[in-house]
């Protein structure tokens, strides 16, 4: 992963500067370690006339599968392989964009303590990406980067330049020369619109990077014509931060207008916001629906004993947690920065004893029989089972009905049907990248009625969310009760 940053100069304002901005000395190569490689910042050319600096990634795809997600790209079905077969030691992206403002904090902004008039000095600048992911080609290159003042040169990379008739590849070789920019508004640029063009992120993205994109976006994203492509790809579409930064962007826009302060206009709309509010009633996030509809079948089971399985962020964890009639709740999950975010979610190192001794979270994969598993009321499976592939499944089965076989198994996971009713989810697609399938009710009754009879149980069903007579619910719910052990040995 490479890029590099080259200006041009003259005796009286030497091209060397760029060594003051940059922090970094143009006679040394230097090594930073970062969560996910090394970065190397080295000056193949440093004279008066003409200044060269590279910065190096290299990643270490072991590293990003431990402490990342471990999707590989888009969660698709040989996810397996490609967390570690992968574009990402190679092309720039949210990993060369971190790395630009960890090894270059101080030049994005604007902080030279040696020389303190240059980062305010605009100076000629060339960038160079040799291998940029770009989805949505050349063309939205321009579109990005065109409006900031940059001369943009996008060159699409051939999949195979000895195959020509195969085409070209997502990626180009990009250029981007300015006369009139600092580098810190250029390193501010590339920190926004790398991630943005690639339309991924290796991380979590969470409302800290609201902060984040305002910060860097300041004086340029408020009046970018695709203002609002570029903030809803650099916070992963979550629409809730999209909406978040958009109100946000639009107070600075309103705030420039009247020469007025941000927070006299926040003041003021978020006024009239709250009034607004009390008369329009929002609707209930199918996320709570599904959690009040399996706190209302845990109660009506009587479980006291609960294990949340494939436990997430911990938020059923949470909900449990406030009834004093789940006396033990445990939440299980493969992903270790799950249960962190879930800790912390909970607050786990402030919780009073009595609280604490309640609750607990451990890692644990639900393809293996756990012996900590066995003896519990309840378990839970909400969104879980269709992020496994479907040969995983019946390992699952046995390591939940068959080893654990708590007295009530809670299962929940999306109708395929209701997809329909989802206006900005397109045709054909499932409703999360690393779905690996959704069924239909009739798929899902079909399914739960096999491992019922295998195990010793019966099974109901219950719609979650609004019931359409014609395509379902958007959630389906399965309620399987043990069956006795004279109906077992019956069996």
């Amino acid at each position: 992963m490479f890029l590099t940053i080259s200006t041009t100069g003259s005796a009286e304002r030497p091209a060397t500067d760029l060594g003051f901005l940059l922090h970094k000395h143009p006679e040394k190569a230097q090594a930073f370690s970062t969560s996910y490689g090394t970065a190397h910042v080295l000056y193949p050319e440093a004279d008066a006339e003409r200044c060269t600096a590279a910065l190096l990634l290299e990643v270490d795809a072991v590293a990003l599968v431990r402490r990342g997600k471990g999707k590989g790209r888009g969660g698709a079905p040989d996810a397996a392989l490609a967390q570690y077969v992968n574009d990402r030691p190679y092309a720039a992206s949210s990993l060369l964009a971190v790395a630009l403002s960890g090894v270059f904090s101080s030049a994005m902004r604007g902080v030279c303590a040696a020389r303190p008039e240059l980062p305010g000095q605009p100076r000629p600048l060339r960038i160079e990406v040799p291998a940029l992911p770009a989805r949505g080609g050349a063309e939205l290159v321009r579109r990005l980067f065109e409006p900031l003042g940059w001369t943009v040169t996008a060159e699409p990379v051939a999949l195979d330049a000895e195959f020509p008739e195969w085409g070209d590849s997502r990626y180009v070789h990009l250029v981007l020369e300015a006369a009139t920019l600092t580098l810190a508004e250029a390193l501010r640029h590339l920190y926004v619109l790398l991630p943005v063009l690639d339309d991924a992120k290796h991380y979590w993205v969470s409302s800290d990077e609201v902060d984040k994109l305002l910060r860097a976006g300041e004086g340029w994203l408020p009046a970018h014509p695709e203002q609002k492509l570029i903030t809803s790809r650099y916070l992963s579409r979550r629409w809730s931060l999209t909406r978040q930064a958009m109100e946000r962007l639009e107070l600075v826009r309103l705030a420039e207008v009247d020469d007025s302060d941000v927070e006299e206009i926040d003041n003021a709309v978020a006024a009239e916001t709250e009034s607004e509010s009390e008369s329009e009633e929002k609707p209930t996030p199918l996320a709570v629906q599904r959690r009040e509809e399996i706190l209302a079948a845990l109660r009506a089971c009587g479980a006291a004993r609960v294990l949340d399985l494939g436990c997430g962020q911990g938020q059923l964890v949470q909900a449990l947690l406030k009834d004093p009639s789940f006396t033990e709740i445990v939440g299980v999950d493969v992903s270790m920065r799950a249960l962190t975010i879930a800790s912390r979610r909970l607050k786990l190192d402030r919780m009073g004893e009595r609280q604490a001794a309640r609750v607990q979270l451990f890692q644990g994969s639900l393809a293996y029989t756990d012996k900590r598993l066995k003896g519990y009321d309840a378990a839970v499976l909400s969104e879980v089972i269709e992020h496994l592939d479907l040969p995983r499944l019946p390992a699952l089965e046995y390591a939940v009905f068959g080893a654990a076989r708590p007295r009530t198994v809670l299962v929940t996971t999306p109708n395929v049907e209701y997809n329909v009713r989802w206006e900005t989810l397109p045709a054909g697609h499932v409703r999360h990248g690393d779905h690996r399938f959704e069924w239909t009710r009739e798929e899902f009754r079909a399914w739960a009625a096999e491992v019922a009879e295998r195990h010793g149980y019966t099974v109901e069903f219950v719609p979650v969310g609004p019931d359409d007579p014609e395509v379902g619910p958007p959630t389906q719910m399965a309620v399987f009760t043990a069956g006795t052990v004279k109906e077992e040995k019956a069996a």
